[in-house]
């Protein structure tokens, strides 16, 4: 341990390209490393439904 980074328990998972296009390598993301995104389109399809249902509630002006 002779960097300070050696003692982390956990490193950021790698990235590609830079600057404005950086990104996350998906071919390096697993479910083990904690990465596991199965579930993203159904939250996202439903916080969408709930803005939704909020803008319809608000009285015309």
């Amino acid at each position: 341990m002779s960097e300070a980074g050696d003692r982390a328990a956990s490193r950021p998972p790698p990235t590609l390209g830079e600057g404005c296009v950086r990104r996350y390598d998906l071919q390096a993301l697993a479910p083990g490393s904690g990465c596991d995104f199965a579930g993203a389109a159904q939250l996202w399809q439903a916080l969408q439904q709930g803005v939704g249902d909020k803008a319809e509630q608000r009285p015309q002006e």
